[in-house]
């Protein structure tokens, strides 16, 4: 692989492979409650937050860590407010202490917090104004959950980026995305020098093993994790199921544990990361082989979400559950050619589950994504595959991303709306 590749590679797991605590978009929203308040001087006596559908989808039902139970955007921007540390970013409210909780609690009683849908035709976009005595402070943030664009006091501009992308429903990266491809991902994590992503898998490892392990011993949501145990027995197939969805149990309700994202979503880095750890535990291999594996699912996660955009109707754990898929043939000493349908046929089950905003149901979602993966797998390990003109499979597994970014960026455009309408009601 050329150097350049190579680094921006490397490059772009650094850069989506971080840590969050919490669902990421109500974390985005105390992000920037916690810059506007950081620039305001003080605690505002009253906030005007707008922001776009999609992230009054994403944030109306999870609940927030760190806010005794609280959900909605009005508890994001409290917690923001209140105990927020801007300098985290993604783990803004991390350090919040007890009684740091209690006052948001306390403070959303009596708070002046006005919250409305932008009028935007951006997918992703955050815009909050505070006030206090005769002082304003405004923040606002697009296109991704740490994107900010502007931060103003009163007339003065703190900071101002040109960081925005031309196309609305273009998430902005750092490094090119559109690099990537399934052939060059192999090759790359063939060749990778373990230290150059030793760090990032590492402690994707450790976090989400951690925070799967919180949900199959503690009562969050619905508690998928345990039911597929429970229901369906110890085979590493449901093992890979029971603690990506268990990840996502506790994520989705409260736990205070981070995990590391994958496309800017904590669930994508469960859904992606997990099903290959116990994998690879089973088949007992070592730790080389479960980095390499890991560098496979990571990045064939984060090609197939590049054309779907960061926020849509389209439920991400889809993609991600094909990432885990792909890492895992690998562990069977599957390469190119193997991992390339096992795509392939993974996106001819599952494309086209909606998403429906972050909530308790998201873990059953991740279990049936990690399932359609695994019998995509399963089907080319057997002989057998979906072809070409079988609905929106095409030749080539690159054309065939394409037409699933098509179908989940402009084909369920409108039924993203509808969801969110339905979910306004």
């Amino acid at each position: 692989m050329e150097k350049e590749l190579y680094k921006a590679y490397v490059s772009i797991l650094e850069e989506e492979l971080i840590p969050a605590m919490g669902c990421t978009e109500p974390i985005a929203i105390a992000y920037a409650a916690a810059i506007a308040k950081a620039a305001l001087g003080s605690l505002p006596e009253k906030t005007e937050i707008s922001v776009s559908g999609n992230i009054i989808k994403n944030v109306k039902s999870v609940i927030v860590p760190h806010t005794g139970g609280l959900h909605g955007i009005e508890a994001a921007v409290a917690a923001g407010l209140v105990a927020g540390n801007a300098k985290k970013e993604l783990e803004v409210i991390a350090d919040a202490t007890e009684v740091e909780i209690a006052n948001i609690a306390e403070y959303l009683k009596t708070a002046d917090i006005q919250v409305s849908r932008a009028e935007t035709e951006r997918i992703f976009e955050i815009d909050i104004r505070v006030f206090a005595a005769e002082h304003s402070a405004s923040v606002r943030i697009v296109d991704g959950h740490t994107n900010v664009i502007l931060v103003q006091k009163d007339d003065e501009i703190l900071y101002e980026s040109k960081a925005v992308s031309s196309d609305p429903e273009e998430a902005v990266h750092k490094t090119d995305h559109s690099i990537l491809t399934v052939e060059q991902i192999v090759a790359f994590a063939e060749e990778v020098a373990i230290e150059d992503v030793k760090e990032v898998l590492e402690r994707q490892i450790s976090y989400n093993t951690a925070i799967a392990q919180e949900g199959l011993t503690g009562q969050y949501g619905a508690n998928i994790g345990k039911v597929l145990l429970t229901s369906y027995g110890d085979s590493v197939s449901n093992r890979a199921k029971a603690w990506a969805a268990a990840g996502s149990d506790a994520r989705m309700n409260g736990c205070e544990l981070p995990v590391v994202i994958n496309s800017g979503s904590g669930n994508q880095g469960i859904t992606v990361s997990l099903p290959i750890i116990i994998y690879a535990r089973e088949l007992n291999v070592s730790d080389e082989a479960l980095y390499r594996a890991l560098v496979v699912g990571n990045l064939v996660a984060i090609h197939l979400k590049t054309g779907i955009g960061c926020l849509s109707a389209y439920c991400g754990a889809t993609s991600a559950g094909c990432g885990a898929a792909a890492g895992i043939i690998w562990l069977y000493g599957g390469r190119y050619k193997e991992i390339a349908h096992t795509i392939v046929n993974s996106l001819a089950i599952n494309s086209g589950m909606v998403c429906d905003g972050a909530k308790a149901s998201c873990a059953a979602k991740i279990a049936s994504a990690v399932g359609a993966g695994l019998l995509g797998m399963e089907m080319y390990r057997q002989g057998r595959q979906f072809y070409a003109g079988d609905g929106i499979i095409t030749k080539g597994v690159e054309k065939t991303i394409i037409n699933v970014g098509d179908l989940a960026r402009e084909g369920m455009a409108e039924t993203d709306k509808q969801i969110i309408e339905i979910m306004l009601r």
